[in-house]
């Protein structure tokens, strides 16, 4: 789906007949009998009518709070039968009409609340009037509808004084806009027209063929008919959009015509579009040679949407983005140029795996998500390899880790009970776990043979469904692997957790070096999950003479050196690619401490994660962390020195009990970090490298806002003050700060100044449409401290900020348990009113907004308390109570085992 917005990446986001239903693994059960009314099908369609096409006509004005519309579906009745379910939720429908295979028309009915769960799930019974035997039918509904207020569906946003309404169909918001078969397996194409006031713009899936008039004020746009695609992927844009011409990708081996790219933008917005439009014809290209098969889908927009409920969306043809993503101009941060290019590469890499071949059911979604994150990092990596795609895929891989080591994480293949286990299907462990788990894969078989692999998949599937076995087994038959490499693929996606992998080497005079493996599920210190899980596992080990590989599929095996003679040391991770952490024998790892310096940057990476690893499970103490941060901070690759300082912050946060420990802490950060930061200054110098500029904004922000370290807080406050002093338009002058530094200067300001720094973001807020502009300011507005916090927590809920920026000012304020209080009443005592503007996309992270960070058994005891008896009011609660009470519970577990003594060490 949709790129995940990082301030929403916490580590968390149908109907059928009486004879068979699709289960996820593809088999058929009964689950009714004719005897009595069928209870309605609340996880998955059944198999027995299944949409061919969808013709859908809506007339649309966005000033307007709704909207009418007519959808025809041509449907293949396999058996015979008096009704069908399909989908629909907050829809008026006034007409039904059934025109079977004669041409004769049925009056139908449309049931949109069989039953109180039926309706919350949007599952309709449309009766055909009489019993109809299998043939081809056409469905007819006449229908209107309100715009959604919650960012699904069909939805509205007014900005800049204009009225917009634009789609977001993933995962199952499609029912909100028009009866249909919302699943993904229901891949049909879709025949579009539009009927809109004359002054305003439309753009869909597919080009647009005719414009007409439609009487007094209105026009008419019709589209082409889509490929087939699922419902998730129609999409459609309506308002007074700026729609620019970037550059056209030329005609190739893979593709006989060229690709026109156009931008669509909100009014005035178009011009700032070509700087994102002008990285699309590479990443297009690139893709194509990768999967030997051409761009489907003719055209190509990119939208920035004025609001959005994820990242960005990859509807063929006409792909959606938050606008802050695709509205760069020659100042744009490095930061910001390659999260656009990033997520265009994910987006884009969606053409092929989502797009043209769609998973067959949610179960699947990493099919999606982890193939596209995956080919996004492959791509920065061919196309910029100085920004290191590969050590991000290493990074993202570690990061999961974290959610992964939770009893409650999900799997990749997470099976699907119901629609919030679709709605929290969109975490870092369908997308970096999944990424990482393939990158490990094709380590092993090798990149060549893994291509092989998955251009037969793409080739064998192209505009159709698929599965993981699909896969799997693609893979499997191009590296000529059998049942055990299948298996071991599998075990990585049918169970949670991180292996751990156990190494010691033992050498024999006679026999020669041999090095011990186990394998068991990596634990934290609290977990009580079980220890005992079995993976394949490609264990990659790295040697001075070279890497061995091999799967590991027993608790043990060993592994014979080559060469014969004992290795002076050995890396259990080579290239540190592998998803598995390891711990070594005590001799060993004092063998590798002596090389860490000189192993390359992947394992470098690996070996980091080693320690803040031993660190949670309670084997390492504060005082080797601190040993690692100074081993490791020197290093010239920026994601290596910065490393070890997550685990730092958390000692600093949760360990550190006194001033005396906060400030040797403090120190220690500054005495490693400080110096490199004072010699890359506070301001961007002529010409100086990207990572100069990132290593600046990352340094500046910890040292100043997490370890508030007295000097940078200082250097900081001066650009934050000189920001907030009004400009020639009366707004704060934000020119007058570094805009690589801009929102950790203005959250100095707030922290130091209070209530005049907030009221002056406040008040410029809702004056100011620059979409970078407003992410600094809201970062910043999420420092509030005291009644101040509560302030802006209340502004969250205004008009004045968009339902996809809410989150940037309620992730805030929850260092302290005084903050985390004061965070708490405030969230209990406006739950409605979030769960209001937020609708079901923010079930899952609910639990965390309320209580992330909480590190005591109380704050996970009323995190329980409070919401058990609302997990029926946003799908994904569940999940996401499960994982924060968790997370709680074994950070309050760490925090007992540390001994705050060993800082001063």
């Amino acid at each position: 789906m949709r790129v995940i917005p990082a301030v929403m990446m916490v580590g968390l986001l149908v109907a059928g007949g009486s004879a068979l239903a699709r289960l996820p693994s593809g088999e058929a059960t009964p689950v009714a009998t004719q005897a009595g009314p069928e209870a309605p099908p609340l996880t998955r369609l059944p198999g027995w009518a299944v949409p061919e096409s969808y013709e859908l006509a809506i007339k649309s004005d966005p000033a307007k709070p709704g909207y009418t519309g007519t959808v025809t579906i041509a449907v293949d009745l396999k058996k015979s039968s008096n009704y069908v379910w399909l989908h629909g939720k907050d829809l008026k429908v006034s007409k039904v009409t059934i025109t079977d295979a004669k041409g004769h028309v049925h009056v139908g009915s449309y049931n949109g609340a069989v039953t109180q769960e039926a309706n919350k799930a949007g599952v309709v019974r449309v009766g055909f009037g009489s019993t109809l035997a299998p043939q081809r039918l056409k469905l007819t509904f006449v229908f209107a509808a309100p715009y959604n207020q919650t960012l699904q569906g069909y939805y509205k946003v007014v900005f800049a004084g204009n009225d917009y309404a634009m789609t977001q169909m993933e995962a199952i918001s499609a029912r909100l806009a028009f009866p249909c078969f919302d699943e993904p397996g229901f891949k049909a194409p879709l025949a579009l027209a539009l009927t809109i006031p004359d002054a305003d713009k439309a753009v869909a899936n597919a080009a647009e063929t005719a414009d007409k008039p439609a009487g007094k004020g209105w026009k008419t746009i019709t589209f082409a008919p889509t490929k087939p695609l699922p419902t998730y992927l129609y999409a459609w844009a309506v308002g007074p959009w700026d729609i620019v011409n970037g550059p056209t990708i030329p005609a190739n081996q893979w593709r006989a015509t060229p690709v026109p790219v156009r931008g669509i933008a909100t009014k005035g917005n178009g011009a700032k579009m070509q700087r994102a439009l002008a990285m699309v014809p590479a990443i297009v290209e690139h893709e194509e040679a990768y999967y030997g098969f051409g761009y489907p889908f003719g055209k190509l927009d990119l939208a920035a949407l004025p609001d959005f409920s994820a990242g960005a969306m990859e509807n063929a043809g006409l792909i959606t983005f938050r606008d802050w993503l695709l509205l760069l101009d020659k100042d744009s941060t490095p930061s910001a140029v390659r999260s656009t290019f990033n997520v265009e590469a994910h987006e884009l890499a969606h053409q092929w795996t989502g797009d043209t071949v769609t998973l067959a059911w949610w179960n699947d979604i990493w099919l999606n998500e982890s193939f596209a994150t995956w080919m996004q990092q492959k791509i920065e990596q061919e196309l910029h390899p100085e920004w290191r795609g590969d050590l991000a895929r290493i990074e993202g891989g570690q990061g999961a880790m974290g959610t992964d080591s939770l009893a409650s994480a999900r799997m990749i293949r997470q099976p699907i009970t119901g629609n919030g286990d679709i709605e929290t299907a969109f975490d870092g462990i369908t997308y970096q776990k999944g990424a990482a788990v393939l990158g490990m894969f094709e380590h092993f078989v090798g990149p060549k043979v893994f291509q092989q692999g998955m251009r037969a998949y793409i080739k064998a599937h192209a505009f159709g469904n698929a599965d993981a076995n699909d896969l799997v087994d693609a893979i499997a038959k191009a590296a000529g692997k059998g049942e055990a490499f299948k298996h071991a693929f599998k075990s990585f996606l049918n169970q949670n957790g991180v292996p751990m992998l156990a190494t010691k080497l033992d050498c024999d005079p006679k026999g020669g070096a041999v090095l011990d493996l186990t394998q068991s599920r990596y634990l934290p210190l609290g977990s009580t999950g079980d220890p005992n899980g079995l993976w394949g596992i490609p264990v990659c080990v790295r040697f001075p003479n070279g890497v061995q590989c091999q799967l590991l599929s027993a608790k043990h095996a060993t592994m014979k050196v080559e060469g014969g003679q004992c290795p002076a040391w050995y890396m259990p991770n080579a290239d540190g690619v592998g998803y598995y952490r390891y711990e070594m024998a005590k001799a060993d790892r004092a063998a590798l401490d002596k090389v860490i310096a000189q192993r390359n940057d992947g394992e470098q990476l690996a070996y980091a994660d080693s320690i803040d690893a031993g660190f949670n499970r309670g084997d390492l103490d504060s005082a080797d962390v601190l040993a690692a941060m100074r081993e490791l901070a020197p290093s010239k690759v920026r994601q290596i020195s910065l490393a070890p300082l997550g685990t730092v912050e958390w000692i600093y946060d949760h360990v550190a009990t006194s001033g005396a420990q906060k400030s040797a802490l403090r120190d220690a950060v500054a005495k490693a970090y400080l110096p490199r930061l004072e010699k890359l200054g506070y301001q961007r110098r002529a010409g100086e490298p990207a990572d100069d500029v990132l290593m600046r904004a990352s340094l500046a922000s910890t040292l100043g806002l997490e370890f508030n370290v007295p000097a940078v807080r200082a250097e900081l406050l001066k650009q934050g003050n000189a920001a907030l002093q009004p400009g020639k338009d009366g707004l704060p002058n934000l020119a007058a700060a570094n805009p690589d530094l801009l929102r950790t200067a203005l959250s100095v300001a707030v922290e130091d100044d209070g209530k005049p720094a907030i009221d002056e973001l406040m008040a410029a807020l809702p004056k100011t449409t620059d979409p970078v502009s407003r992410n600094a300011m809201l970062g910043a507005l999420g420092h509030a401290k005291g009644a101040e916090a509560d302030v802006v927590r209340n502004f969250a809920l205004s008009r004045q900020v968009k339902v996809g920026e809410m989150g940037r000012l309620l992730f805030g304020g929850r260092d302290t348990v005084a903050q985390r209080d004061d965070l708490w009443n405030w969230f209990t005592g406006h739950f409605q009113q979030i769960v209001a503007r937020t609708g079901v996309f923010s079930g899952g992270y609910l639990p965390y907004i309320a209580a992330g960070g909480s590190c005591t058994k109380a704050e996970a005891r009323r995190v329980e308390d409070y919401f058990k008896p609302r997990l029926g009011a946003v799908p994904g609660l569940a999940r996401g109570l499960a994982q924060t009470h968790e997370s709680i519970g074994l950070c309050a577990a760490l925090k007992a085992h540390q001994d705050s003594a060993s800082i001063l060490h």
